[in-house]
């Protein structure tokens, strides 16, 4: 029986000695917290928030779990998660190529509310990210198109056009929306549809620019806007301004080739026709073509991008509210920087929307608005104004320059201003119920 027993204890020794000691139950907890807050920075990501929220949220997360140690670096395509809790594990998840759905904006946002508040366990949050980064769109390929279409007239009717350019726009959009349907089908073609779409839409405007009378270029940007990466521009400047140099400098790089390559479509396509003909003006439609743009370009967003139910109002309010001020800042600062105007008033308005029970989450209402002050529209027109030789287009490139940094300095004076009003009101209520 001795022999039995010493045989028992030295086989337990080896199963130790080769699988490592036994793991504790505060390390098992640790590791499930730190795969959790893997999962929300990669949604997150994935949503479209520049890293240093990211970055700040995690943390904050962690420490709402009472995971104090865990060290962070996120990436525009990385998340990295170190816990000595946790038997000094090192998590490095990359994310999926994309930018995500409102719905999945929306979920996400919603989910990490409840995980800041630690109202969900960490295996349940493992299984909602899961869900939701993998979801069904809300509505099918055909809602989608139409939201394309009903996107590309919206933002066309923004920047005034005329009369003639209405079912142009209509018309282009449909054909740049079955072009992102197939890219989103066929991910190996996703990194050459932006230089096909330019090229056919260049082509396009040249054969119906004397039908329009209105500026090649202007015909040009609207159908392209799913392809424009202004909200990448504006998220980089925006981690450039927080210290946030290497995500900041790679999004702004990632921009500028997605810039470059819609601008190569146009410069292919132009020199096939031997370059883009002029047409004799005809007049805008007037200021309310830009007050009809702001409701197509909420309802094409809410369609091509698979908003969650009932935010549709929400989000045509806030995009008014955003074109509001826009439109005063350009009256009172220029256009060059009314971008910073209308950038300022987006948290604000977003996250007092969003107290409202009937309201989408605030990052939806957000990024609906960040899409419409359009900064990667002047950048593409400007550089396509560069490859055609002109020196307009070199001032075009400036000013949108200048807009990107306008915005990205207006999203944070805005965010800057909602978390301060957020902290006073919270603190009057503590004072409140204080006395």
């Amino acid at each position: 029986m001795a022999f039995g027993w010493f045989q028992r204890q030295a086989s337990r020794l080896l199963k130790q000695s080769v699988q490592g000691a036994p793991i504790s139950s505060e390390e098992t907890d640790a590791r499930g917290i730190l795969s959790m807050l893997e999962g929300l920075g990669l949604a997150m990501i994935e949503t479209g928030q520049a890293t240093n929220d990211v970055e700040e949220t995690l943390r904050a997360v962690a420490k709402a779990y009472r995971l104090d140690d865990v060290r962070t670096v996120v990436l525009p395509t990385y998340v990295m998660l170190q816990s000595s809790t946790a038997g000094g594990e090192v998590r490095v998840e990359s994310a999926r190529p994309g930018g995500g759905r409102l719905d999945q904006t929306g979920a996400v946002e919603t989910l990490v509310g409840r995980a800041l508040r630690a109202e969900v366990s960490s295996q349940e949050a493992i299984t909602e990210v899961a869900r939701i980064r993998t979801a069904s769109p809300r509505f099918g390929p055909r809602v989608s198109l139409l939201g394309h279409v009903i996107l590309t007239v919206g933002f066309g009717m923004v920047i005034n056009p005329t009369f003639g350019a209405i079912w142009v726009y209509a018309v282009l959009g449909f054909g740049v929306g079955l072009l992102v349907l197939l890219a989103r089908k066929f991910t190996e073609l996703a990194s050459t549809v932006p230089v096909i779409a330019a090229f056919l839409v260049t082509l396009v405007t040249a054969l119906l620019v004397h039908v329009v009378g209105d500026e090649p270029l202007r015909i040009i940007a609207p159908p392209l806007v799913s392809f424009l990466p202004g909200l990448t521009l504006t998220i980089a400047a925006i981690e450039l301004t927080n210290n946030q140099v290497i995500a900041g400098a790679s999004r702004l790089v990632y921009g500028g080739s997605q810039l470059l390559l819609l601008t190569f479509g146009v410069f292919a396509a132009t020199t096939l026709v031997g370059g883009l003909p002029t047409a004799s003006p005809q007049p805008l439609l007037g200021p309310w073509a830009g007050l009809l743009g702001v409701a197509l370009v909420a309802v094409g967003f809410t369609l091509f991008m698979s908003a969650p139910r009932g935010a549709l109002l929400w989000i045509f309010l806030s995009l008014a509210v955003t074109y509001g001020a826009q439109a005063l800042g350009a009256v009172a600062i220029g256009a060059g920087l009314s971008g910073f105007v209308g950038a300022v008033v987006v948290a604000p308005f977003t996250r007092f929307a969003s107290h409202f029970r009937t309201s989408p989450p605030a990052s939806v209402m957000s990024l609906a608005c960040l899409w419409l002050l359009v900064p990667g529209a002047l950048g593409f027109i400007g550089l396509s104004g560069v490859a055609e030789g002109g020196v307009a287009g070199i001032q075009t490139l400036a000013t949108a320059g200048i807009s990107v940094l306008s915005i990205a300095l207006g999203a944070i004076v805005g965010i800057s201003l909602s978390r301060d009003a957020g902290r006073l009101a919270r603190s009057a209520r503590r004072g409140v119920f204080r006395r």
